[in-house]
This record gives C-alpha cells, sequence and structure tokens, in this order.
C-alpha cells in the first residue's frame, strides 16, 4: 500500500495523533461523544438499569404523572415511560447504525468504481444515483416499505439503499480528485491491478471524507427510523421505539399529558443532536 506523498515542506494531511489532539480539544465532539455513549450503555446494560419492565401494562396507573414511583409518568396503558425510554435505545441504536454501515459499504464501493473506471461506467452510475438523489427520501421509503412490509430488517435495507448514492456520490468526487495525483500515476505505471488501486491505494487517502459522510448519515437514521415508526411504517408495537411511543400517544398532549410524548421526542433529539456535534467536530478536525 502506497500512501501519497506530501512534499517535503508539507505537513502529512492524515496523521492520527494531529487529528487525535485536535478532536479532543473540540467541545461539541466532546459533548456529543457523551451523548451518544450515554444512548449506547442504555442500549447495551437498559434492563439492568430499568425499574419495570418496559412491556408491562397497568391500567389503574395509566397516564400518571411525572412521580417519586414513575419518573417519567406512564403512558394510556399504564407503562413505564422511563423504562421505555431506556429500553427504546436499543431497537434504534441495532437499526440506525446496521443501516449506515451497509449504505457506507456499498456507497463506498460503487464510488470507488464510478471515480476510478470513468467512462460509460461513470455517467451510467451517475446518473442512477442522481435520479435516485432526485426522489424525496421518506417518499421512497414509504413506497418501498409498503411493498416490503414494515420490519426493523426491512427498516435497515431501505435506509442503507436510500443513504447508498449519497456516500457514492462523495466518494466518487474525492477519487476523481486523487486520480489526478503523482502516486496514481505511478501505480498505473508499476501495473497494479484495478482492485488493488482502489482499495489499496485509494481509499485509505480518502477515508477522511467517508469518515464525516458516515456520522451525518448516522444522525440521519436515526431520524428516518423515527419518522418511519411515527408513520407506522418502522419499528412495531410493542416495541419502545421512541418514535413509536409519540404516534402512539401525540394524540394526548391536547388532554394535557406532556409526558407521553415529551421525553421519547427529546430523547430522539438529544441522540440526533449528539451525532451531529460528532460530525461536525469530526469534520472540523479532519479538514484543518
Amino acid at each position: 500500500m502506497s500512501v501519497r506523498q506530501a512534499p517535503i515542506d508539507q505537513a502529512v494531511p492524515w496523521r492520527m495523533p494531529r487529528h487525535v489532539t485536535r478532536l479532543l480539544q473540540s467541545p461539541g465532539f466532546i459533548i456529543g461523544f457523551f451523548i451518544l455513549l450515554f444512548w449506547a450503555m442504555c442500549a447495551v446494560f437498559g434492563r439492568f438499569l430499568v425499574p419495570y419492565s418496559p412491556y408491562r401494562d397497568d391500567l389503574m396507573n395509566a397516564l400518571a404523572p411525572p412521580s417519586a414511583a414513575h419518573w417519567f409518568g406512564t403512558d394510556q396503558i399504564g407503562r413505564d415511560i422511563f423504562s421505555r425510554i431506556i429500553a427504546g435505545a436499543r431497537p434504534i441504536l441495532s437499526v440506525a447504525p446496521a443501516a449506515t454501515l451497509l449504505a457506507t459499504i456499498c456507497g463506498t464501493t460503487l464510488g470507488l468504481i464510478a471515480g476510478y473506471a470513468g467512462g460509460w461506467v461513470d455517467n451510467v452510475l451517475s446518473r442512477l444515483i442522481e435520479v435516485i438523489l432526485a426522489l424525496p427520501l421518506i417518499v421512497v421509503a414509504l413506497l418501498v416499505l409498503v411493498a416490503l412490509g414494515p420490519s426493523s430488517i426491512n427498516v435497515m435495507v431501505v435506509i442503507a439503499l436510500v443513504f447508498t448514492p449519497i456516500i457514492a456520490r462523495t466518494v466518487r468526487s474525492a477519487v476523481l480528485a486523487e486520480c489526478a495525483l503523482d502516486y496514481m500515476a505511478a501505480a498505473q505505471l508499476r501495473d497494479e491491478g484495478a482492485l488493488h488501486i482502489m482499495f489499496v491505494e485509494i481509499l485509505p487517502n480518502i477515508l477522511p471524507p467517508i469518515l464525516v459522510e458516515v456520522t451525518v448519515r448516522l444522525g440521519y437514521a436515526i431520524f428516518t427510523i423515527a419518522s418511519l415508526s411515527f408513520l407506522g411504517f418502522g419499528i412495531q408495537p410493542p416495541s419502545p421505539d421512541w418514535g413509536l411511543a409519540i404516534a402512539e400517544n401525540y394524540g394526548l398532549i391536547v388532554g394535557g399529558y406532556w409526558w407521553t410524548v415529551g421525553f421519547a421526542a427529546m430523547a430522539t433529539a438529544s441522540l440526533v443532536i449528539g451525532v451531529n456535534l460528532l460530525a461536525e467536530g469530526l469534520q472540523s478536525a479532519l479538514s484543518s
């Protein structure tokens, strides 16, 4: 593997210690990291942290306001909202990262092929990417889920398919910039194979924009999953998913039962904000 060489009088653009130092000096990145870490811990160890089963109903205590017994109150069938909020981190943090990872693998591969191959291959892939990107994300996801049916696996696949062309476009642009550099001509003169050049020569040099794109897409994936669940096409009952909780209880707000929706909405917002702070901090550190 040969990572491109910078001139002697310039700093090497990808030096891990320097970027790590910049990340640790970024307040936004630190805050985002701890927000994401908190929800990740809830997703992994949530069942040991909750005072009640998130699936246990208690009609005698339905719509109880926040209290010492139920910190976040109860919903319309008496389920403890605090327990469901903590447990609700697992479904969304299982589907969103998996969908983002799948989209990253597919999008990176397509972007590398389109950018390196050029010619008619690039033209065909670029036109397909543009067609998909012209369609609203939620509309495409809804159409596919109507055909396939709502489930966690289908939601993951649909989000990955929708995000793949976005990542592919970013990777393609980065590859085109790399192809104009001298180390690419040297690799071709050494008669290295196309796969070796794409995945061993080019890929290590375009990791920074890919990492930023991954964190940005993760935030969008979380929001999209919550939106699909709210519309009834995402994670299905009786899951404690936050978007589903909002969908099941938002009509109660007019009656003054704000806690049935408010805490789920705040949990979703905090997770999206945390991921966005991570993305901004990462982009700032890698671009400097």
